[in-house]
């Protein structure tokens, strides 16, 4: 692995090379390739030095047999890039010192000239290195840096060579510090004498008495390089070589720092860094000696003697920024009106329009230079001496207006840096307070809340390049508010309260869409309204008539949600921690004004929430966004800032599904000049499908924030629908009715909701049309994601609508005839319906059971099923099936948040419809993949129709001629019998495993489940349907397969432990359905009248005259007397709750003095009134077997049948004869009987033949 990737190394540093040593005329990238390649071969080199060292010495050793005096040094030159330490520098000294005589004379100025720089390279990055080797001396490094001092001085024969050597013959002599103690002796050894030599020529070269003017601007580098190293090493380590700095520090300040005769070698720029090099290390030196700048510069004044100019920058900043901005070719700055003194002082800046590009660049340095001004001392530009306060408000407004331009600024990257900190530094405290010193709160609340405004609209509109540091860069802002705010509570109190109310509706606020001209119109006259009012400290009015502190903070909450769908996690953890600043705001503000923090903030609790998760979150970009939408659903009250968000991202939105899907055709033609890198670099740091007109979806990141921004609509789009007055829920058609006017394509789909649309609406619309889009290249993902996105993350409010355009989508999958129009697109759209409508209603979000219910999806799932039905038995159709059924089980665990028309109607058709798929084509399957998939059919379908037929009653189909009851009949014996066949047909499958192995072996272990959920359908089927399915069932009983009797027993185990009343055995389940009538027509109102029955009664002819024909026909139908009013008709029900009315005062006066005196009566209180004795109270709680008890001795006793291989056998015990074999062994008296007796596990329900009474023992399971 280490072989493989020093070879990649190998073949990347020719690459680098090129960018190192390429020089491009006239291209103004060159420097920047040429700096980051060298940036690039310096982090090669930390972990593959030796690759890098090889190719330089390499190139050494072809230099030494090369004969050509123009030979190529470039592989030399990658000495300046490298990284070094201590041992690394040690090699190349040793490879120098080994190589360096052979070399032509322009090889050996190359090595010199680069070893100077890899010694800087390694004293910078290892300083403690450099430190250590003056308090712990290295021979070895020592002998190597003499050698090739010797070396290099016996090179320099002329004055010419002299001067290239000297810079590195002073660090060689830096790196022995020995030899350095030794020649400052009196005695030097014959060895050292050139190095003393050395010295006393750079003294005398510095004094100016060498006669070259090329050894003195020589001398004065190599002791600036001796001053510079010396700062890196302690006094007590070596004090010779700071003895050796102070003997020429003198003459080196006075050949530097002369004003009569300014230093200089043709090369300002390194003429410049040359002496910021030595006040820098002669200040280190001895930071508390001034005289270093004194002599240097010795008209030094104190800064606070430019403020009286402050007027005078502050013109020349903002005609320079007028100029600059204009140069780049970007939006014209506002042109502020300068002074007097500043027109005639830059006379050259006001007769041309359009500055040239040499001029521009030079209004581009200056205008750096203003900025880094304002940095370095606010003061400078902020102060207004004699100015009244309207007057110095309108100065900073100005001035902080023309830093707010420059941020956005993407020409000039270096001054929009320096503008951001110069802006954070007039938001301290201090600064702040010199806005406006009048009127400090409204000044602040003004003008920060105008570029608040107008760095979040740029924000907003992606306009920025790094816009993640510049939302850093807000967020300090954002804290530099709040102590502001904090600092002046009480002042706020008096000034202007009234600004701080949020009109927590959202509706009232009139939005004003300020873009920077405005913003800067405005700006300068703030607080003078065009004339009007004041600006004093107690005047409220300024405060309360703007709207654009409102406006400001609208637009910030705008720019924090957007950024919420970034697909830059930092950016995206940025905005969330933004988020606390406005809670700490709005908590600053409550503290003034004594109102609750949700007047400002309505959303504030789930805001706080996001600041907290944003310090948490170490996690993946999908794990974040999954937490952002959860905390989006979470938002509940509409304000005009996620309102606004939500409309900007859908437009967002549209605009680049409309790029994703038109895409390639937006791709170059053959031949086109493909972009820059640095344009390619550029446009990677905007927003990537939402600041442009193009789209490359080879970036990951476009596709990503696509789907960043779907899942930001589908969360918060609840709350937007609220915020729309006109926006109400959507009505449903009722789920049974007939099927018209449908159309076969779910292309251009069209809302019912109303006639006008709202945003959220075809937001929807446009969701389901991408259900099936079939991009070729990222069809699939967008599919996915939409199922996952809709059926996940969709705020709950949105799921009425969701339900309703997906039964209307569905419906136009029919023809007018109800025939089913079959293509590869609707049944796309069905299957992706079916994972949205699991996942929705599986995933149970917070919020969702309020909202599911408000519209029904019956008509939807009637139609999926029946849509499903004709797919056919392919492997894709089985596996829709499948997920069909999976589906309708969670809607019947959801069955209490839904809201149905016709509940058993409809579950009756979708028990009627999913029984067809069992058993459907397990049996006829002969591959074992697709009989697997067969049995997973069957295993949903019968999980689905347990949960259908959990207590519904079986309604047949009306209208076929036959009566109710028997047709009720036959339906149950239908399905009964299909379950038995199925449970037939696993025990089959499971008896076939058992002898095969393999495959078959595994497919019968999961047959148990599938034989488990038929035991459980069963159940529940006889369960709701006891008066139709007992007596087709109740002979399996005794069915003489052994596993046919245990699945009864099972069935009637689980029955009883469900809690079936045997009791009503003799009762028709179908007359529940009048039960609600009852309830309805016997609804007594508030004052105990029966108004629904007295208005029935009022239209009849006689009072009577209803009651009078309800009884008659009772008579009629009655079998015989004995069974008048006995049955549970709706005759029997008024007359029941006709005598409890009218007859309750009556039973209550004759029956309460005898129960009274029972219940208070001492000798009454020891007496049982339990009708049948043998009932035990202890037996309370074992319902299920005095139900099992009740149905047995409702049966009755099956007839006797002689048990084969049993004891018992011989004895031929029939009932009767037990009855007397216990008789005549008195088994009663003995006290085996008594201890089982006391067990309580005997139930008593009838009488013997003889008359003796019956008693059952159930046993557990």
């Amino acid at each position: 692995m280490r072989l493989d990737e020093t070879m990649l190394v190998k073949q990347l540093l020719p690459e680098i090379c090129h960018f190192i040593h390429t020089y491009r005329e006239g291209n103004q990238h060159a420097a920047e390739l040429r700096s980051s390649a060298s940036g690039v071969l310096f982090s090669l080199s930390c972990n593959n030095f030796n690759a890098v060292f090889s190719r330089i010495s390499t190139r050494l050793q072809e230099l030494t047999v090369c004969s050509e005096d123009n030979a190529d040094v470039h592989d030399i030159e990658l000495l300046q890039y490298i990284s070094v330490d201590c041992s690394k520098l040690k090699r190349l000294l040793q490879e120098t010192v080994f190589k360096f005589k052979a070399l032509k004379k322009v090889a050996q100025l190359a090595v010199i000239n680069s070893l100077e720089k890899a010694f800087w390279n390694w004293v910078e990055n290892y300083p403690d290195e450099f430190t250590k080797l003056y308090q712990t001396p290295q021979t070895d490094m020592a002998d190597c840096a003499e050698k090739l001092f010797d070396l290099v001085d016996g090179f320099a024969e002329s004055t010419k060579r002299k001067a290239a050597v000297w810079p590195l013959q002073i660090i060689l002599l830096v790196l022995c510090p020995e030899i350095i103690q030794d020649i400052a002796k009196d005695v030097v050894e014959e060895t050292k004498m050139n190095k003393k030599l050395f010295l006393d020529n750079l003294r005398k070269a510095l004094a100016g008495h060498s006669g070259s003017r090329q050894l003195t601007e020589s001398a004065a580098i190599a002791c600036v390089k001796l001053c510079k190293a010396s700062t890196y090493i302690n006094w007590e380590d070596n004090s010779v070589i700071f003895l050796l700095v102070q003997s020429m520090v003198l003459d080196l300040k006075n050949l530097l720092f002369n004003p009569s005769k300014p230093f200089s070698r043709g090369n300002q720029n390194a003429d410049v860094d040359l002496m910021i090099d030595c006040l820098v290390s002669c200040f280190r030196i001895n930071p508390h000696n001034n005289q270093h700048f004194k002599s240097a510069l010795d008209w030094w004044p104190r800064i606070d003697a430019v403020y009286c100019h402050s007027v005078e920058l502050r013109s020349m900043f903002s005609e320079t920024l007028h100029k600059a901005i204009q140069g780049c070719g970007a939006h014209p700055a506002i042109r502020m009106t300068p002074s007097l003194t500043f027109k005639e002082k830059m006379t050259s800046l006001k007769f041309k329009e359009k500055p040239t590009d040499l001029e521009t660049r030079s209004y581009k340095f200056l205008l750096l230079s203003l900025v880094k001004l304002i940095h370095a001392d606010p003061k400078l530009l902020l102060c207004n001496p004699r100015k009244q306060g309207p007057e110095t408000q309108g100065s900073t407004a100005e001035l902080i207006t023309g830093l707010v331009q420059l941020v956005p600024q993407s020409s000039m990257p270096d001054i929009a840096q320096e503008a951001m900190e110069a802006l954070l530094v007039l938001h301290q405290l201090d600064s702040i307070d010199l806005w406006n010193p009048d009127a400090p709160i409204e000044t602040f609340w003004e003008i920060s809340s105008q570029m608040l405004f107008y760095i979040c609209k740029k924000l907003t509109s992606h306009q920025m390049l790094s816009s993640t540091e510049i939302l850093k860069w807000l967020r300090e802002i954002l804290i530099c508010r709040n102590k502001f705010l904090l600092k002046n509570k009480q002042s706020d109190r008096s000034s202007c309260h009234f600004l701080f109310l949020y009109d927590v509706s959202g509706s009232g606020t009139s939005q004003i869409s300020l873009d920077h001209e405005e913003m800067i119109r405005c700006a300068p006259g703030a607080t003078l309204r065009k004339g009007k009012g004041n600006s004093s400290m107690e005047s409220t009015a300024g405060c309360s008539g703007t709207p654009i502190c409102r406006q400001a903070q609208t637009k910030l909450e705008v720019a924090l949600y957007m950024f919420l769908w970034s697909p830059d996690i930092e950016a995206v953890l940025v905005a969330m921690s933004c988020f606390r600043h406005l809670c700490e705001e709005a908590d600053i503000r409550c503290g003034v004004d004594e109102v609750s923090v949700h007047n400002f903030l309505p959303n504030y609790n789930t805001f706080m929430e996001f600041a907290s998760v944003s310090n948490m979150m170490s996690t993946g970009r999908a794990a974040l966004q999954k937490r952002v939408m959860a905390l989006l659903r979470r938002i509940e009250h509409p304000t005009a800032g996620n309102t606004e968000a939500w409309e900007d991202t859908h437009a967002k939105w549209e605009q680049a599904t409309k790029l994703i899907l038109n895409y390639p055709k937006t791709k170059m033609e053959d031949g086109q000049v493909t972009e820059s890198l640095h344009k390619t670099i550029v446009k990677r740091r905007m927003s990537h499908v939402s600041g442009g007109g193009s789209i490359d979806l080879s970036d990951t990141d476009s596709l990503q924030e696509w789907i960043n921004m779907t899942g930001f609509l589908c969360a918060l789009g609840g709350v937007c629908l609220q915020h729309r007055s006109n926006a109400g829920l959507a009505t449903y058609s009722p789920p049974m009715g007939p099927v018209s006017e449908r159309k076969g394509s779910m292309i251009s789909m069209v809302s019912t909701e109303g006639s006008v649309e709202t945003p959220v609406s075809k937001f929807i619309d446009r969701l389901l049309t991408l259900m099936v889009c079939n991009h070729e290249k990222v069809g699939l993902q967008i599919r996915t994601n939409i199922k996952d996105l809709v059926g996940l993350e969709l705020s709950p409010a949105l799921y009425p609508m969701l339900f309703n355009k997906l039964k209307n989508t569905i419906s136009k999958f029919f023809d007018s005839q109800g025939q089913v129009l079959l293509t590869d697109t609707n049944t796309q759209f069905v299957e992706q319906t079916i994972a949205i409508m699991k996942n929705l209603l599986d995933n149970h979000t917070e919020g969702s059971s309020e909202h599911l219910g408000q519209a029904s999806i019956e008509t939807m799932m009637l139609n999926l099923v029946r849509y499903v039905r004709v797919l056919g038995n392919l492997v894709h159709a089985i596996q829709i099936k499948t997920k069909l059924c999976q589906l309708v089980e969670v809607m019947m665990e959801r069955r209490d948040d839904l809201s149905f028309c016709q509940e058993m109607k409809f579950r009756n058709k979708m028990v009627e419809y999913l029984t067809d798929w069992v058993m459907g084509t397990s049996n006829q399957a002969t591959d074992e993949d697709v009989k697997c998939l067969t049995r997973d059919l069957d295993q949903a379908s019968m999980e689905a129709v347990v949960s259908l037929l959990a207590g519904l009653p079986l309604q047949p189909e009306e209208g076929d001629g036959v009566e109710l009851m028997e047709a009720k009949s036959q339906l149950f014996l239908k399905y009964f019998t299909l379950f038995m066949n199925l449970l037939n047909d696993c025990s089959e499958v499971e008896d076939d495993g058992a002898q095969a192995g393999g495959r078959k072996r595994g497919m019968s272990r999961r047959l148990a489940s599938l034989r488990h959920c038929t035991v459980l359908a069963m159940s529940n089927l006889l369960n709701a349907n006891v008066d139709s399915g007992l007596m087709h069932s109740i002979g399996l009983g005794y069915h003489k397969d052994l596993q046919t009797r245990a699945t009864f027993m099972e069935v009637l185990t689980k029955i009883l432990q469900q809690g079936t009343e045997f009791d009503t055995l003799a009762e028709t389940v179908l007359a529940d359905r009048f039960e609600r009538l009852v309830e309805l027509v016997t609804m007594m109102g508030d004052q105990g009248e029966l108004p629904i029955a007295m208005a029935l009664a009022n239209v009849v002819p006689c009072s009577q005259w209803l009651l009078w024909n309800m009884f008659s026909k009772e008579v009629e139908l009655a079998d015989s007397m004995q069974t008048l009013f006995r049955g549970n008709s709706l005759a029997s029900k008024i007359m029941t709750f006709c005598f409890k009315v009218y007859g309750a005062t009556y039973l209550q006066k004759l029956l309460e003095p005898l129960l009274r005196t029972v219940i208070t009566s001492p000798e009454w209180q020891h007496v049982s009134f339990e009708v049948d004795p043998t009932r035990d109270h202890k037996a309370v709680g074992r319902r299920p077997f005095d139900k099992m008890a009740t149905l047995l001795a409702y049966l009755g006793p099956p007839e006797h049948k002689p048990v084969a291989d049993t004891h018992w056998s011989s004895l031929n015990l029939t009932s009767s004869k037990f009855e007397e074999f216990m008789t005549r062994h008195q088994v009663h008296e003995k006290e085996e009987f008594k201890a089982l007796k006391t067990l309580n596990i005997f139930y008593q329900a009838g009488t013997s033949k003889v008359g003796n009474p019956v008693f059952y023992y159930i046993a557990r399971r």
